[in-house]
């Protein structure tokens, strides 16, 4: 069985990228960074990939139960409820002032418009594998653009931290597969199955991630780029970024399981 899409395990990079504007009030920053929109793109991504899933595990679309339980698992109100209250908890009393100052911007604005603009479009698995085969012709060039990628990739450790939370997530999906009775297996057959994938699961995460910053990107100047990746240097962009990790691994993580308990549920043949 093949473990949950990478692709959109891996796209919480994006999402570090895109939520620069978070802090107090919550309400208020969340509107600038258009986090909503964001979370939006991403239950349009969780439903295709719902859809795609019933054709491998059942052999067929899975019927209007399946769409049903789909829409219940990917709830916007809820997905983002989990990932503001989790991220409150680790960004705690961090200065957020340097971050709202960038973000409203007009540099800021474009970024976080760019961002979307580029996440919304790789919904489209044509635009991603354009975008993948325009990252590959790149690949190991002196490119300039790719060298400011590869410095934001490197400098806020997104490879490591997107592996370990595609992981996390697939864990949690055969962790629901198992306690909906489909399978058997232990905690440690699980753990074996998904570190399997671990060398996959970082080649695709690599590929996604570089696909999609220069697709995003691609239309900034130079300096705009490095005083993005500079942001993202600071302690306050640090801390951005690990409380917006911890928050949507916390999200991913509970949507994963409950997509695994509802494939279980419905290979048994249980009303959904």
């Amino acid at each position: 069985m093949r473990p949950i899409r990478q692709s959109l395990m891996s796209s919480l990079a994006a999402i570090c990228l895109a939520g620069g504007a978070w802090a107090a009030p919550v309400d208020d920053l969340m509107r600038a960074v258009q986090i909503d929109e964001m979370i939006e793109i991403m239950r349009d991504e969780g439903l295709t990939y719902g859809e795609e899933l019933a054709f491998d595990m059942f052999g067929g679309p899975g019927g209007a139960g399946w769409q049903a339980t789909l829409k219940r698992i990917y709830d916007a109100e809820k997905m983002s409820a989990l990932v503001r209250s989790t991220f409150i908890a680790s960004f705690a009393s961090t200065d957020a002032q340097p971050l709202v100052a960038f973000f409203e911007s007009d540099k800021g604005v474009r970024i976080v418009g760019l961002e979307l603009e580029a996440r919304r479009a790789m919904v489209d698995d044509d635009v991603e594998a354009a975008a993948r085969a325009s990252f590959a012709e790149l690949d190991g060039s002196d490119d300039p653009r790719l060298a400011q990628v590869q410095t934001f990739i490197t400098a806020n450790d997104l490879i490591e931290a997107n592996v370990t939370g595609a992981m996390n997530a697939s864990f949690q999906f055969y962790r629901g597969l198992v306690e909906g009775g489909a399978f058997a297996m232990t905690e440690q057959d699980i753990l074996a199955d998904v570190w399997s994938q671990e060398a996959e699961t970082r080649v695709d995460t690599r590929e996604w991630l570089f696909a999609f910053m220069l697709l995003a990107y691609g239309p900034l100047e130079d300096g705009t780029m490095d005083a993005y990746i500079a942001l993202s240097e600071s302690p306050e962009g640090r801390a951005l970024n690990r409380a917006l990790f911890a928050g949507f691994n916390t999200m991913y993580d509970e949507v994963s399981y409950a997509l695994g308990l509802a494939v279980a549920q419905q290979m048994r043949g249980e009303d959904l």
